[in-house]
């Protein structure tokens, strides 16, 4: 199965938005000045350093398995930076969904090879986990007159799936699909002419995966990328979002050539090569709390065993 627009309840710090006084929080911030907001999320994120342990170890693992040449020291300064960055992002939303559209449209810059999305043919955009993912998500149906698709896991809490849901269909109009209507609704839409923003690189187990190199490690992927563009006789866009003082810039990457290939688990091999030269440029804003190495192949144990 794809991965969904990033509404996942993993993604909620502890305590998060789990009632109505929680939304209320955050449209309180949403008049905030930026500023204050991100002053918020650098203590929240500190914070969340200091108390989600199972979480700061996930991250140290896997930032120790992708940049071992890194001593200790470096690498706890580098997680720290990503609670930060990571909370301040969960606060943002508050803007994101809640703010004028003048204000929104002020802080997200959209960049790039933005004639890569002119006209309607088939596109699947590479959206991988960077902290910004909702705000390149908002920055597409803000800024272009296209209309978007994109998958959606509904949440537990109702009030929260609504405000959610809301937020990420403020602008644009776009086609939200739910996850259980499976695969066909999205090739349908993409043959349509409406991107398709997919976020396929998280460990999702062994379904619909294989094993490809990933900062060098076997790594269990799913193969949703090449799966789609060959079905949907897609291009394939990257989209990157970079968390900025200013907001966010996104940028638009130029089309992969030859991809999709006759071959699955070479595209696949292939979106993680991209992936990582896109996680050198900002490594402490990639998603790192999630178990990305927690399927192995048969007969490894897993890193996470002393967590």
């Amino acid at each position: 199965m794809p991965s969904p627009l990033p509404t996942s309840a993993h993604q909620l710090p502890p305590g998060g938005l789990s009632n109505r006084l929680g939304l209320g929080f955050m449209r309180l911030l949403a008049a905030l000045p930026l500023s204050w907001v991100r002053a918020m999320g650098w203590l929240l994120g500190h914070a969340l350093h200091t108390v989600a342990r199972r979480r700061r170890r996930i991250a140290r693992t896997n930032w120790a398995l992708c940049f071992p040449e890194q001593g200790a020291d470096e690498r706890d300064r580098a997680v720290r930076r990503h609670f930060v960055y990571f909370a301040q992002a969960w606060l943002d939303r508050s803007w994101l969904w809640e703010a004028s559209d003048a204000t929104v449209r002020r802080r997200l810059t959209l960049t790039g090879d933005l004639q890569a999305l002119a006209g309607n043919e088939p596109t699947v955009l590479f959206a991988p986990h960077f902290v910004g993912m909702d705000a390149g998500w908002t920055a597409l149906t803000a800024h272009l007159e296209r209309r978007f698709c994109g998958i959606y896991a509904e949440q537990l809490n109702a009030d929260v799936d609504r405000w959610m849901a809301q937020g990420r269909q403020r602008f644009g109009e776009p086609h939200i699909v739910a996850m259980r209507q499976g695969l066909k609704p999205l090739v349908a839409a993409l043959r349509q002419g409406l991107p398709l923003y997919l976020l396929p690189d998280m460990d999702y187990g062994t379904r619909d995966s294989v094993f490809v190199p990933f900062f060098g490690v076997q790594t269990a992927t799913i193969t949703s990328l090449s799966r789609f563009a060959r079905m949907a006789r897609a291009r394939v866009v990257p989209v990157i979002s970079r968390l900025t003082p200013q907001g966010y810039e996104v940028t638009v990457l130029s089309p992969w050539a030859d991809y999709p290939t006759g071959d699955v688990e070479a595209d696949t091999a292939t979106m993680n090569t991209h992936l990582e030269g896109f996680i050198r440029a900002t490594p402490e804003q990639y998603y790192w709390v999630h178990k990305r190495f927690k399927t192995r192949p048969d007969g490894e144990p897993s890193f996470y065993a002393h967590l």
